[in-house]
């Protein structure tokens, strides 16, 4: 059973910064491109960064600059920094594990979620 874990959300006030980790278990984080969405209240989930086993990395409209993702294959760890936070920011950040291989088959697993609030 793959397992998510995220960590690293709280109360910040604006114009400081994150990181939040996920943390995989059950399997080898370095098969699937990892990522980070995000879910306001009231809205859409969104894309904020993924990254790929090679550290290709890409990111969701608006995000590139102040998010920055990261993967530790060795620790089976995927990190978001987050940089200069806004109010707008505030929202629940979930870490997603996607593999998709002729093999293996197709496998989307998604973290419970951290809470990330931005308020001064």
């Amino acid at each position: 059973q793959v397992q998510l874990v995220e960590s690293g959300g709280g109360l910040v006030q604006p114009g400081g910064s994150l990181r939040l980790s996920c943390a995989v278990s059950g399997s080898i984080v370095s098969m699937y491109i990892m990522g980070w969405y995000r879910q306001a209240p009231g809205k859409r989930r969104e894309l904020v960064a993924t990254i790929t086993s090679g550290g290709i990395t890409n990111y969701g409209d608006s995000m590139r600059g102040r998010f920055t993702i990261s993967r530790d294959n060795a620790e089976n760890t995927v990190y978001l920094q987050i940089y200069s936070l806004k109010p707008d920011d505030t929202a629940i950040y979930y870490c997603n594990a996607y593999l998709q291989n002729p093999i293996l088959g197709r496998h989307d697993y998604w973290g419970q979620g951290t809470q990330v609030t931005v308020s001064s």
